[in-house]
């Protein structure tokens, strides 16, 4: 049996501009949802309700006066790790929390101009360190499918809220899977862009080389309408690239009919649950039916992109935190404490040698692996969505293993900076969501995300809703 449907972000603002809803209806209606699902999920570290009917009014009365922005009125909430002046942001940890933003972080001050408003801030694994979304300080995301069920980190909130409808969508960061993983947990599209394609001014760094933002949502139209406001070169971010940005309907409209859509030749990651599988299989037998041409392509060892990224971020993150792991060891939980622990014990010539290698990496992939494919379509974890329980590691060793084994297939492409969109395929006979991810060339989203779309119009995977609470 198919699941309810929830509305999505770019139909919420189609019935905004034609005046069949307002933003303080579809803000309340949010809140309510929130109220019902908190308990339950804890998916907010805040919610601030008051607040934000305050912008849905004003956000109504400004449409009334003729304001046309592209997302004005549409409630979200992000992951709690983006600044906001005069405003504290816990970045999910115990030592953040009394730190006050000096400015706005560029994503939501663009976000903010194009008119969306904020219902709270969302729960995160500490310090944006670990996939699973344990936090020992504000208690541990669950996964609306089933609450015993994790829902991927480090977005954990930013998943969780978007799938129950708590919002409308969600920003997360991603270092080596954080906003892909929380998607193919929680049934949602997740992009992850090219690196400088987003602004990360004022989004708490994990390692400043991989650490990549954008959204979550509940199809992949609603991820082009999100990444087409916040994308787009930022003096505050002098990574950031210069291309131009379409306009969110070019992002989606790019014909699948000709593309060449990749299918790895044997298991590049390792051993794949069979329900996962046999969804890969009816999603490329799908896109064949809309008239992509399936190509086998061969993956180099991932193995080795995994090692150098897995490098960079322990590396960069042992940098970060050095002053408060010295000063403060008490206040990290064993998780993020011995992840980021292990980067002291990281050689200097190790992190230079990956960092050196990545130009020369990154093109080797695409002229190989990517030489005959527009997108290679490659799975997103290799198990069935784990148990709270089964990844509640208390010893370092164990913790680390627990984390290789869940991010093996997303982490490297952090290392070479290409683009992702993980993609919902249904529900597994658990009732938890399947999933793929599919990879294209720098700045090639709009391939993915015109996929991703035509994939959901197609089969009417969009939008999915889990059984509400009682």
């Amino acid at each position: 049996m198919r699941p309810n449907r929830l509305q999505s972000l770019t139909e919420l603002m189609a019935d905004l501009e034609a005046g069949r809803i307002s933003s303080v209806e579809a803000t309340e209606a949010c809140l309510r949802t929130t109220e019902a699902w908190q308990p339950r999920i804890n998916a907010f570290i805040r919610i601030d309700g008051d607040k934000a009917l305050a912008a849905a009014k004003a956000a109504d009365a400004a449409r009334k006066a003729g304001d046309r922005r592209p997302l004005l009125g549409a409630p979200l909430a992000h992951k709690d790790m983006f600044l906001r002046k005069g405003e504290r942001s816990s970045g999910g940890s115990a030592i953040l929390g009394d730190q006050i933003g000096d400015d706005d972080a560029t994503v939501v001050a663009r976000l903010a101009a194009a008119g969306a408003l904020e219902t709270g801030r969302l729960n995160m694994s500490e310090f944006a360190a670990g996939p699973t979304g344990h936090n020992a300080h504000f208690g541990h995301a669950r996964n609306p499918w089933n609450p015993e069920h994790i829902t991927g980190g480090s977005s954990s909130g930013s998943g969780a809220a978007t799938a129950a409808g708590c919002v409308y969508a969600a920003l997360g960061s991603d270092t080596g899977g954080s906003i892909r993983l929380p998607a193919i947990m929680c049934g949602l599209y997740g992009l992850k862009p090219t690196y400088g394609r987003v602004s990360r001014f004022g989004a708490m760094p994990r390692a400043w080389s991989l650490d990549t933002v954008g959204p979550l949502a509940r199809s992949a139209a609603d991820a082009a309408l999100i990444l087409a406001t916040i994308a787009g070169h930022d003096p505050k971010d002098p990574t950031t690239s210069r291309r131009p940005v379409a306009d969110w309907r070019r992002l989606i409209d790019r014909p699948v009919k000709g593309l060449r859509l990749g299918r790895a030749k044997g298991l590049p990651f390792g051993p794949v649950d069979p329900e996962t599988a046999q969804s890969h299989e009816r999603a490329l037998k799908a896109f064949a039916a809309m008239g992509a041409e399936i190509v086998e392509v061969k993956l180099p060892d991932c193995q080795p992109l995994y090692s150098a990224a897995d490098a960079i971020s322990k590396s960069e993150a042992a940098t970060l935190h050095a002053r408060w792991m010295r000063a403060r060891p008490v206040d990290y939980s064993v998780h993020v404490y011995s992840r980021t622990e292990a980067g002291f014990a990281i050689p200097a010539t190790v992190y230079l040698e990956a960092q050196a290698a990545r130009a020369n990496v990154l093109r080797a992939f695409c002229d190989r692996a990517l030489a005959g494919a527009d997108a290679v379509l490659l799975p997103s974890i290799m198990t069935p969505v784990p148990s709270i329980a089964e990844t509640d590691e208390g010893e370092p060793g164990a913790i680390q293993g627990m984390v290789a084994g869940i991010t093996r297939a997303t982490r490297p492409f952090n290392y070479l900076g290409l683009p992702g969109l993980a993609m919902p395929l249904g529900l597994s006979s658990l009732g938890l969501p399947l999933s793929c991810q599919l990879i294209a060339r720098p700045f090639a989203e709009r391939t993915l995300l015109s996929l991703g779309h035509a994939y959901g119009q197609a089969t009417g995977e969009d939008g999915a809703a889990p059984p509400q609470p009682v």
